[in-house]
């Protein structure tokens, strides 16, 4: 079952629709990571845990998600300093990316840096749930 939820807001082929725009600059933001993004993928996300891929700094809509795997509709976002003037931003960007079906779960950088084990252990937590209510 490659695609989950609604097909609202996907193409013909189950794909998720974007601005065409966000293309280039996805592609650039994988290339320069955060070192809070780049520490949880390769410390975890990139292991493809529980077996599930993700996605790094995925175009959906008009947004740029930090991590989205698709098999369980999940985006994990990583917030620096930059989203603390950001809050009615984030809470409209998670309001629309829920419409779709998908769920977020946000961190900041100083829980990524200063306790990753706690991070990914709650991100297993979901990832476990997310794959039991699916079978």
């Amino acid at each position: 079952m490659k695609y989950t939820g609604s097909m609202e807001g996907r193409t013909k082929n189950g794909n998720w629709r974007y601005l065409e725009e966000l293309r280039t600059l996805a592609r650039n933001n994988r290339k320069k990571l955060t070192r809070t993004e780049a520490r949880l993928w390769y410390e975890y996300l990139s292991k493809r845990p529980l077996g599930l891929k993700f996605l790094r700094q995925k175009p959906i809509g008009r947004f740029i998600v930090d991590f989205y795997c698709s098999e369980i509709l999940l985006v994990i976002e990583i917030d620096g300093s930059s989203h603390n003037d950001r809050k009615s931003y984030d809470e409209e960007r998670d309001h629309e990316i829920i419409k779709l079906g998908i769920k977020t779960i946000r961190y900041t950088d100083k829980q990524v840096l200063n306790d990753l084990k706690t991070v990914i252990k709650e991100i297993e937590v979901v990832l476990k749930a997310s794959l039991h209510q699916g079978r």
